[in-house]
């Protein structure tokens, strides 16, 4: 059995994190509203106490949560809290709002390298609780330098996608050496980090769309066109597509902010439900 380490040591945080997990399980599995009644029963809990925990833990109302899972939440989104890259990186915007904003810092792996699929490298690796259900993340001295969630596809599934990226790397399971890193991508740092380090592979082409991808601020979300036009390949908005699902780094390099012109979600790699959830809990952080 797959062993999750949570994002804190504290046995009372980890359940009330446990009970959240499947609150918003709940909530985005259910077609249609469910009642603060009806949630609360779920969850073992009287109305009022589960009103208080999700406020404390999510930022918002579970009826205000709701609203921000709802399909048409991606078209609001684009219409109110579209950011062009180009006006980002004119005014060096990284975000703002309650939600630790995922600042990091990030180096990229050289195209020789790259290229040697991973051959010479230690690629150490763990399975943790996270706010979009197991993650698994992987890391080399440098930093993180995969994240992917298994909820939609499941953990073995998950698992194989990231290491036959690398074929020839070693791999080590090994997830204390990577747990201060998650905590700090998670926004659970101890405060013993300033900023969860990257460690970006892949090729040139992809390298810049996930670079203009960090640039979006959280809460905000942006365009496949609009990514190319930011790198100088305006023409090349599929390639630019193929790169986003591409994306090793998921929630970190925010493959998620990425829409379709049309206010339609695109693709997600890690399955269209956790983008949605993505988007939902960085708007409840980002709220006024």
């Amino acid at each position: 059995m797959t062993q999750h380490q949570p994002l804190s040591q504290d046995a009372e945080s980890a359940y009330h994190y446990r009970v959240i997990r499947r609150a918003i399980d709940l909530i985005d599995e259910t077609d249609g509203p469910l009642s603060l009644e009806t949630i609360a029963q779920e969850m073992g809990m009287s109305p009022a106490h589960f009103q208080r925990l999700f406020s404390r833990w999510v930022g918002v109302s579970p009826k205000r949560y709701q609203q921000y899972l709802t399909l048409g939440h991606a078209k609001t989104l684009l219409r109110e809290r579209f950011t062009t890259l180009e006006a980002s990186h004119a005014v060096g915007l990284s975000g703002s709002g309650r939600l630790h904003d995922l600042f990091v810092r990030w180096e990229a792996m050289s195209p020789g390298d790259f290229a040697r699929k991973g051959a010479g490298l230690r690629i150490f690796w763990g399975w943790f609780e996270s706010p979009f259900g197991p993650a698994i993340v992987m890391g080399t001295e440098k930093g993180i330098c995969g994240m992917g969630f298994s909820a939609e596809m499941g953990e073995e599934e998950a698992f194989e996608d990231l290491l036959q990226r690398w074929p020839l790397a070693e791999f080590i399971e090994d997830p204390m050496m990577l747990r201060p890193w998650v905590l700090q991508a998670f926004g659970a740092a101890d405060g013993t980090l300033d900023k969860a380090p990257l460690f970006l592979m892949g090729a040139p082409f992809q390298i810049k769309v996930w670079e203009a991808l960090l640039s979006i601020p959280s809460g905000c979300v942006t365009t496949y066109s609009e990514i190319a036009q930011a790198i100088g390949s305006p023409r090349a908005v599929r390639a630019v597509g193929t790169a986003v699902g591409r994306n090793p780094i998921s929630w970190l390099i925010p493959c998620h902010r990425a829409l379709r012109k049309s206010g339609g979600l695109g693709g997600y790699h890690w399955g269209l439900p956790v983008k949605r959830t993505m988007l939902a809990y960085e708007s409840a952080h980002t709220e006024p």
